[in-house]
């Protein structure tokens, strides 16, 4: 098994972090092109705790390559089960993500957290973000070290790009919130 780590700091808020997370697959993320559909499965707000829970259904278009599909069959659409948990007392949002498509060869499981951050908690977001990468060919370690290096290798990559993209989103989500405000100021004077 192999494991990738990232972390960062956005200089947004929390709440503006954890309202603007469920858009970070909207046409405003130029990064996101490659999911296709996001379906929400279930949402719950737990009474005791005020916890919201929601599972969704990610769609993507992968590029994978053209002999995996052969050898392993299916196409270049993937899917990705989310299960997200927004806890609005302690100001956390954790989402776990697993892979749906080819988990019987190769095991993709992500945590992501946002909090804000310990030392300007009104102003910025810590983000973490941690993925457990496992091959599931039997014993052939060097097949399994090969792809779980080219795995974590790739998700890097795409969670550079996934952050840029949710940069993007946050600020047109306060430029947009913005814009509200102040026509909301403006109807109030007239």
């Amino acid at each position: 098994m192999k494991v990738f780590e990232s972390k960062c700091t956005f200089e947004y808020s929390w709440e503006e972090v954890s309202t603007a997370n469920w858009r970070k697959y909207c046409p405003w993320n130029e990064k996101s092109t490659h999911v296709i559909a996001t379906d929400t499965l279930s949402r719950t707000v737990d009474p005791k705790t005020g916890i919201l829970r929601t599972e969704r259904l990610i769609a993507c278009q992968q590029s994978v390559p053209k002999w995996v599909t052969a050898v392993l069959g299916g196409n270049a659409v993937s899917y990705v089960y989310e299960t997200s948990y927004v806890d609005p007392a302690s100001k956390k949002v954790t989402m776990c993500s697993t892979n749906l498509t080819y988990s019987n060869v190769l095991s993709v499981r992500e945590t992501v957290v946002y909090q804000p951050h310990q030392k300007s908690p009104e102003s910025r977001t810590e983000f973490k973000q941690n993925a457990e990468v496992m091959a599931l060919c039997g014993g052939w370690q060097k097949v399994k070290n090969g792809i779980e290096d080219f795995t974590v290798e790739r998700f890097g990559q795409n969670a550079k790009k996934g952050r840029e993209g949710f940069e993007a989103v946050l600020e047109m989500s306060r430029r947009v919130f913005g814009e509200q405000k102040e026509l909301q100021r403006r109807q109030q004077l007239a």
